[in-house]
């Protein structure tokens, strides 16, 4: 033990170690002071195998109904059968657990021939291996029980309690819907509880720093890290869980009183960064690494990429859909990131706006959604300026050039001048002027600008991405969703921004008009190659952007707030024939009481430390610590994995909840071992100090109260989660009656509960 705290930086006195450091790792000498420990030990592996086999039996429980797609599956599984055709598909989920999934198909002999497109599709008709691929997130939503159990032994408590932590996680009907379906949920909820699981592990060797174990276990949490990260974006929730307890155990180690050298500390400090930091990012990168060799070829995610990654895909269609754009040509021109064209058409604007102020009372010029030809413009030669001077016509255009738009159908100028647009006083009008009319010339000159374009860059169909600056007035053409009022027949306001450098100002030549139809088709070029690192942070901004964007409506979203009272479910399949349904609903009693017991936490943390502060300590050192360190590292864990979703503007729904409730379930048991074992073994106050040693205070004989307790709250659970058992698998035949039973909120919508 000399070594040990020697290692450890400090020579404590074993009073003082006793009560910082309850938790003790394997080399802990009280552990051989117990003759009981082997016995303890037999019951406890006998016990994990009892919740393992029961974890993967509620899982693996008709896992062939319903034999159609469900919920979500309609996104993942299409997903992982992109993968097994290498098809190229754009999702705002990192790649990890859609690998996970197309990997199982390729074992089962699946070539991704199904789409997976509506809910309610038949598996079996279409020939698809579901059962298998469902086998794979049924089987990690079952380790899920056993790793439960294993975090609460790990923790140093005893089996009665980590069997109730299990209990938990076994009986709740939301936890077995979403794992036992092809969905992402859990793979991410296994790779956080291991993460957690590990990260205790690692703790345990604080004592002895540096050795193989504690770089082991420090090393396998970093790998978690990354593998939850490459899972959902949300387990960067779990990379601030474990980086919160990693920034409490550094500020504890800087403490002078700890006696490390500076030295010492920057050991520590470097050792948790590279573990930690480094390689969770190196796994994250890797699996995108894979996910780009895989999805070499053109698919249905091309259009969400540049046209520098689409030239990198198999077959896309730029390799033989663009052309050089020339002046004289006639084009048609869509915004990137809205999709409407460059539209204008003879009526003009109103005399004065609803706002009061007065408009140019020139032609319209807006946005428009479909192809028609007051899209079409001519691209012209600004002839006073020196790049387009004496340029003849079916010269290319380049990157620099200055160009005139001529809109065909009403044979007049783009323009815009500086008066404000119709919606947007901060932003100029766009308009247009009779082409014979070269009064105000220098108001209809644009600048074409490529997009990560040189001097020598061609302007080309499709492939391009460009800003048109106007030379006058330096404002970038622009548009955003908002429709103009009736007067432009809600068509989408098109003006000029001047922040001229913002992405949302890029448009693309959607079509040369005629030349695609005339030019005969040349030969399709190789893809070309792009930097690994490029792709990465492009598709990163584009999932970070996506994601933030999923605002729409749902008619089964639900508000964070209401997540833990279980206030609403989410319907994920229905059979009218049967009167079946799946309905994600958690076991109303696991979900209230999880709650509770962090309601119980924060009423006794509070109590605690008020007591202290009047020179009261209502709790031994040991208990204390292991409520503080144990109870509180399982609420941070759950606020960290529930609090930002407040944050979150996009859409949310139940089962974003799930990872929350998982700790949650830790915080219960924690509060249960205190409330029902500790609590009964010995008085909670003191003095006088208890003479035990600190393992026998913390594993001194459970009363048969606490088997009492646990075994009428775990057979509740049980009656309950069997009560709802039939929404959680979808069993056919559910009468009328037996749903209206099941009402037991108004909010909860399931079908079928009325005639």
């Amino acid at each position: 033990m000399a070594e040990i705290r020697q290692r450890a930086g400090k020579k404590f006195d074993a009073k003082t170690e006793e009560e910082l450091f309850p938790q003790t790792n394997s080399e802990d000498k009280t552990k051989d002071e117990s003759p009981s420990q082997p016995e303890e030990d037999d019951f406890s592996n006998l016990m994990l195998i009892v919740v393992t086999g029961l974890g993967l039996i509620t899982r693996f429980w008709h896992i062939s109904n319903p034999s159609e797609v469900v919920f979500d599956e309609v996104h993942f599984g299409k997903f992982a059968s992109f993968y097994l055709k290498r098809t190229y598909f754009f999702d705002v989920h990192p790649p990890l657990a859609k690998l996970m999934l197309a990997a199982m198909g390729w074992f089962l002999g699946y070539d991704g021939h199904f789409e997976f497109d509506n809910i309610g599709d038949d598996y079996i008709k279409n020939n698809v291996p579901y059962v298998g691929l469902r086998l794979l997130p049924a089987t990690l939503g079952g380790l899920l029980v056993p790793l439960t159990y294993l975090i609460l032994i790990e923790s140093g408590y005893p089996v009665i309690t980590a069997c109730f932590a299990a209990g938990l996680v076994l009986f709740d009907n939301a936890l077995i819907t979403q794992t036992r379906l092809i969905l992402l949920d859990a793979m991410l909820v296994f790779f956080m509880t291991c993460t957690l699981y590990s990260y205790i592990k690692f703790y345990k060797f604080r004592l002895s720093p540096f050795s193989t174990d504690w770089w082991l276990w420090l090393t396998i949490t970093g790998v978690l890290l990354g593998l939850t990260m490459s899972v959902k974006m949300v387990g960067l929730l779990t990379v601030a869980t474990i980086g919160f307890a990693v920034l409490s155990d550094l500020w504890e180690l800087l403490d002078i009183r700890r006696g490390l050298s500076m030295q010492q500390f920057r050991s520590h400090f470097f050792a948790r960064a590279v573990c930690l930091i480094v390689i969770p990012i190196a796994i994250y990168l890797f699996w995108f690494y894979v996910h780009f060799a895989i999805l070499n070829g053109s698919g249905p995610g091309d259009a969400f990429m540049s046209p520098e990654f689409q030239l990198t895909l198999k077959g896309n269609s730029l390799s033989y859909e663009s052309h050089e754009i020339r002046f004289g040509d006639t084009i048609s021109l869509k915004h990137k990131d809205t999709s409407v064209f460059l539209h204008s058409h003879p009526q003009k604007y109103p005399l004065r706006y609803d706002d009061g102020r007065i408009s140019s009372q020139g032609q319209q010029v807006t946005g428009y959604p479909h192809r028609d030809s007051n899209n079409h413009w001519i691209v012209k030669p600004a002839t006073p300026f020196l790049d387009s001077a004496d340029r003849p016509l079916n010269d290319t255009i380049k990157h620099g050039d200055h160009i005139r738009l001529e809109h065909v159908n009403t044979h007049s100028h783009l323009l815009t001048h500086d008066v404000a647009s119709p919606l947007m006083p901060t932003n100029q009008e766009f308009t247009t002027i009779s082409v014979e009319d070269d009064s105000r010339y220098n108001e209809t000159v644009f600048q074409v600008l490529i997009e990560k374009g040189e001097s020598n860059t061609v302007w080309k169909s499709k492939a391009s991405y460009t800003r048109l600056l106007h030379y006058s007035t330096k404002v970038a053409l622009w548009t955003h969703k908002e429709a103009l009022p009736q007067w432009a027949f809600k068509q989408q306001e098109v003006n000029g921004n001047k922040n001229n450098v913002e992405k949302s100002n890029l448009w693309y030549v959607d079509e040369i008009v005629g030349k695609n139809v005339t030019e005969v088709e040349k030969p399709k070029k190789p893809p070309k190659e792009m930097p690994f690192i490029y792709k990465f942070f492009e598709l990163q901004r584009l999932m970070i952007a996506h994601n933030s964007g999923l605002t729409k409506s749902h008619p089964y979203a639900s508000s964070p707030i209401n997540w833990p009272f279980l206030v609403r479910g989410i319907s994920f399949w229905t059979k009218n024939d049967s009167r079946s349904q799946i309905y994600l609903l958690g076991n109303p009693l696991t979900w209230w009481l999880s709650i509770g017991s962090i309601s119980v936490f924060v009423g006794i943390f509070g109590a605690e430390v008020i007591s202290r502060r009047r020179g009261m300590t209502p709790l031994h050192p040991p208990v204390r610590n292991r409520f503080y360190n144990s109870a509180g590292f399982f609420v941070m864990a759950w606020l960290l994995h529930y609090g930002p979703f407040f944050l979150m503007g996009r859409a949310l729904f139940l089962h974003h909840y799930l990872p929350a409730l998982l700790c949650s379930y830790l915080v219960a048991a924690v509060m249960f071992n205190f409330m029902f074992v500790n609590s009964l073994n010995y008085p909670v106050s003191y003095p006088p100090l208890t003479k035990k040693p600190v393992r026998q205070v913390l594993h001194a004989d459970v009363p048969w109260t606490s088997y009492l307790v646990v075994g009428l709250l775990l057979g509740g659970i049980a009656v309950i989660f069997w009560f709802f058992a039939p929404i959680t698998y979808g069993t056919p035949g559910l009468s009328i009656e037996e749903v209206k039973r099941m009402m037991w909120l108004d909010t909860w919508d399931l079908h079928f509960a009325v005639k």
